[in-house]
């Protein structure tokens, strides 16, 4: 059987898709899976030993560029991604849902437009699945692909996953220290709302005395990282990073700090103990708790529907209390 599945965007959304993987090769080593993303994700998927073919398309630039030629050509590469017994939409988008479509194949198979946020999408799939759209987005993935190939599995067994993130090869970083505990920062996040603000984040680095490294992925969060090295005084600022190399240099560390964003739904992926903050996003519905990958999250009521941009609660997130899980999951740590 060959199958494709559709997730185009975002890193902390395909990430939580990428668990299916390791559970449809677990029921069946004859089933050929070939992921269609956008290209700028592409190095989140490239070296899964799980994945027959990566395909990429360059939505992200058509988005920017604004372009209807650059979208028709885009689509046009849809139809020589080859033939498939069935393609699956785990982003239920209509973008999605479009690219779905017009991939050559017996049958598309999505949520029901009770089940995603653009209800008109439903109208691409052959055959639709419910699931409540405020439901946990693990879940949600685990339970479409169930549906879609009929898997014997159950939710539980997720939390005995292997780590399904794979780096080109094992990085080597100076910054990385033999002596103290290494913990990554993460300072940024896709909305203002959503970020931790630097002057506590300084005062958690403060208080534990261990190695800090600071991640960035734009302009704004480096302007961050480095209010926050200023304020500590000795936090490390790691340089850009590619997503192979943050993959490789998350699986190296002992604990990742940060926002609901895709790079600290990475330490899950990896099996790296985590602490992931939340305020204007629900922690019930983007992100599976552990032994070892906690939450933090504060006393807002919060939409599973829309993120409330004014809503700056994980402000209101004790440091103390930051401070006395991380000192916490650090002991776990062998």
């Amino acid at each position: 059987m060959k199958i494709a599945i559709v997730k185009l965007s975002a890193l902390g959304d395909i990430v939580h898709a990428m668990i299916v993987l390791q559970f449809i090769k677990n029921h069946s080593q004859k089933v050929k899976v070939d992921w269609i993303v956008d290209e700028s994700f592409r190095e989140l998927l490239d070296f899964h030993p799980d994945i027959n073919i990566v395909h990429t398309l360059n939505i992200k630039k058509v988005k920017e560029k604004k372009s209807i030629y650059l979208l028709i050509k885009e689509l046009r590469k849809v139809r020589k991604f080859g033939q498939y017994d069935l393609v699956i939409d785990m982003q239920g988008l209509v973008k999605s849902a479009l690219i779905s479509r017009l991939i050559i194949s017996s049958a598309t198979i999505g949520f029901d437009r009770s089940s995603i946020r653009e209800s008109i999408a439903a109208i691409f799939y052959h055959k639709t699945f419910k699931y409540g759209y405020d439901e946990n987005v693990i879940y949600r993935n685990f339970e479409l692909i169930k549906f879609a190939l009929d898997l014997p599995f159950k939710n539980k067994e997720i939390h005995y996953k292997l780590p399904l993130l794979f780096p080109s090869h094992k990085h080597e970083f100076s910054s990385l220290s033999n002596i103290k505990k290494n913990i990554i920062l993460i300072p940024g996040a896709s909305d203002k709302s959503k970020c931790y603000p630097v002057d506590k984040f300084a005062k958690v680095i403060r208080s534990i005395d261990e190695n800090f490294l600071i991640i960035w992925g734009n302009e704004n969060e480096k302007n961050m990282a480095n209010q926050i090295k200023v304020l500590s005084e000795k936090a490390y600022i790691c340089e850009k990073l590619s997503i192979n190399k943050l993959i490789a240099l998350i699986s190296q560390v002992d604990l990742v700090i940060g926002a609901d964003t895709g790079p600290t739904h990475m330490a899950w992926a990896l099996n790296i103990p985590s602490i992931t903050l939340f305020g204007s996003t629900p922690s019930y519905r983007n992100t599976l708790s552990t032994n070892i990958n906690k939450s933090i999250e504060s006393k807002s009521k919060v939409n599973p529907n829309k993120i409330d941009k004014s809503d700056y609660s994980i402000s209101e997130i004790s440091t103390d209390k930051i401070s006395l899980l991380a000192n916490e999951l650090l002991r776990k740590r062998i």
